[in-house]
């Protein structure tokens, strides 16, 4: 049996730092507003001249000098994005040319929040299947970049970064263990830049009318999310075996506190199980997932043998989970 096991991790994080009273100018008290209701104090954004393959990058290079990893070893790279650089080429391919990964083919997936893990899941089967043996995969946003500065239920929520892990082959039974990806195409308008590609192509008119930035609606979404979830940690661990308390922590896809809070409750899972970083980070998108993974590998909270779930959900409407032991 052929397993992926987790080689190294790294993040990117923009310098830019963004606290909550940034938005005192959507609504009064800003922090309290948005702490009270997210969980959220601060969010970094990249500079102007910073894209998503350049925040994706930093997190690769990262992740290959943490597992001293030559770049050229690498299959393949999987890039997570629903931000990439421009429509077209691939933002994945940008970041094989800046790491000298010579070697390796590169592709972009889109699954909005969900990219991460979805990426997770294909490279996972690649290697399965015997043809790779490691694969570089990132999850990375700039979603400072199509928010509406002027929605104040949407653009306090997010954060730029990206997360990266490097996936080896390994004969061990250790690394990814189970998996669930899942989509409910007919959630799809619930999360969406409606003028953005072949369906509503920008001009002056949609730019004026903001059509080109992200919209949300947060109550359906929130009600999505606390649906799956449980259904995400119930499937992964009856198809491992093990009950939910076995598990050693909890890796969510970073979007609310209130939803983690409402989970907890709902699955009696401890809260403390749930490792969290949206207090610094917001929503970072399909970067969250790998942020918190990298952040909690780096602070030795997550330990050789520990069994972990990542989860994500998002747009699409998409959702998954993995369970991993490290």
């Amino acid at each position: 049996m052929i397993y992926s096991q987790v080689l190294a991790t790294g993040s990117g994080i923009p310098e830019r730092v963004v606290p909550n009273d940034f938005f005192n100018y959507l609504v009064e008290d800003a922090d309290n507003w948005i702490f009270s209701r997210t969980g959220m104090r601060e969010r970094r954004f990249a500079a102007p001249h910073e894209s998503t393959s350049d925040l994706a990058t930093i997190a690769a290079i990262n992740a290959l000098e943490r597992g001293n990893i030559d770049p050229a070893e690498l299959d393949c790279i999987i890039l997570g994005t629903s931000t990439a650089d421009m429509i077209l080429p691939a933002a994945a391919s940008m970041v094989q040319k800046n790491i000298g990964a010579v070697n390796a083919f590169a592709f972009d997936i889109n699954a909005v929040c969900s990219s991460f893990v979805f990426a997770m899941e294909i490279a996972d089967n690649f290697i399965r299947s015997g043809k790779y043996k490691k694969i570089l995969v990132i999850g990375a946003d700039t979603y400072s970049k199509i928010l509406d500065f002027q929605d104040q239920t949407t653009c306090p929520l997010f954060g730029d970064g990206a997360g990266a892990a490097v996936l080896g082959s390994t004969t061990e039974e250790k690394g990814i263990l189970q998996s669930i990806i899942k989509s409910d195409g007919k959630g799809w308008e619930l999360i969406q830049v409606p003028s953005s590609g072949s369906r509503k192509p920008v001009t002056a008119e949609t730019i004026t009318l903001r059509e080109n930035t992200f919209k949300m609606e947060g109550k359906r979404v929130f009600i999505f999310a606390t649906d799956v979830i449980p259904q995400i940690i119930q499937e992964v661990t009856a198809k491992a075996g093990i009950k939910a308390d076995q598990l050693d922590h909890i890796i969510p896809h970073q979007a609310n506190v209130r939803i983690i809070d409402f989970i907890s409750k709902k699955t009696g899972i401890p809260k403390e199980r749930f490792l969290l970083n949206l207090d610094r980070y917001g929503n970072t998108a399909a970067a969250s997932v790998g942020i918190a993974l990298d952040e909690n590998l780096r602070n030795g909270v997550i330990k050789p043998g520990d069994l972990v779930l990542m989860m994500g959900f998002g747009g699409g409407l998409s959702w998954g989970g993995l369970l991993i032991k490290f």
